[in-house]
């Protein structure tokens, strides 16, 4: 289950999705999460849809790859959905001893979970199409205005971009550490929730040891190449806006102005 975790992981294909600019892929997604908060029906969350197909077709990423990130993450999706049907007042259309479905639940239920698992999707794309490298580059970029003010955009664009890169890393370490103690008698699978996470425990120091001890190689193997971020370090290849991502922003604005004016249609 854990290498089913898509959030981080870079997919190398020739896509024009991967062409794009990632500063313009990074304000692509910020805008889509804001979308999902903008929709208050389900008119809109077609639209939403429609956008997110049209984005996964040119990205050339299959849809079965990116679906499967959302198993990690079901239970919190069903636990989302059950709390909402359940607490939510209005019209009860069932009723069982003391737990109640209304109507408004249902709704309010559905509506939620669509958007946790748009949410999943839509943020994975970003890391999914772009490299680790670009991704550094691009938030560098969008922070440079900021630095007249103090703040350090290439460290913080630096330190995002490793956190992200290391969230396959880190669970790959998990899966493996997970399976060595299995192999030495440990059960991670009976009992129920508090007995499952008390397993977990185990897990954590050497955890914690492979984590540290790969951040102190990273940053010897920096030194090694002579690392020095910040201020007049120069790039082997710029980031440069192209006429294709001129026609992507303008994509975006289209889908935002639709996305605003089915809020305030139905």
């Amino acid at each position: 289950m854990l290498k089913d975790i898509t959030i981080g992981q870079f997919y190398p294909v020739d896509s024009l999705l991967h062409k794009i600019d990632p500063r313009v892929k990074i304000i692509a997604t910020f805008l889509f999460m804001l979308s999902l908060f903008v929709v208050n029906n389900f008119y809109g969350y077609l639209i939403v849809l429609a956008y997110l197909a049209t984005v996964i077709a040119i990205s050339k990423v299959p849809l079965k790859y990116m679906l499967k990130g959302l198993k990690p993450i079901f239970m919190i999706i069903l636990l989302t959905f059950s709390l909402n049907i359940f607490l939510t007042p209005g019209e009860i259309v069932f009723k069982f001893s003391i737990f109640k479905i209304t109507k408004e639940g249902l709704y309010q239920g559905t509506f939620m979970a669509l958007r946790l698992i748009l949410l999943i999707i839509g943020t994975s794309i970003l890391t999914l199409v772009t490299s680790p490298i670009k991704l550094t580059d691009g938030i560098e970029k969008l922070l440079d205005p900021f630095k007249k003010i103090g703040v350090p955009s290439h460290e913080i664009a630096m330190m995002m971009t490793i956190a992200l890169r290391f969230i396959p890393t880190l669970l790959d370490e998990t899966d493996k550490i997970m399976k060595a103690q299995m192999a030495r008698g440990a059960d991670f699978e009976k009992g129920g929730i508090i007995k499952k996470a008390k397993s977990m425990i185990p897990l954590l120091v050497p955890l914690f040891i492979s984590a540290f001890r790969r951040a102190d190689e990273l940053a010897m193997a920096m030194e090694a190449r002579c690392y020095r971020g910040g201020n007049n370090r120069t790039r082997m290849k710029e980031i440069k806006i192209e006429s294709r991502d001129y026609v992507a922003l303008l994509f975006i604005a289209i889908y935002m102005i639709i996305i605003i004016m089915f809020r305030f249609l139905f």
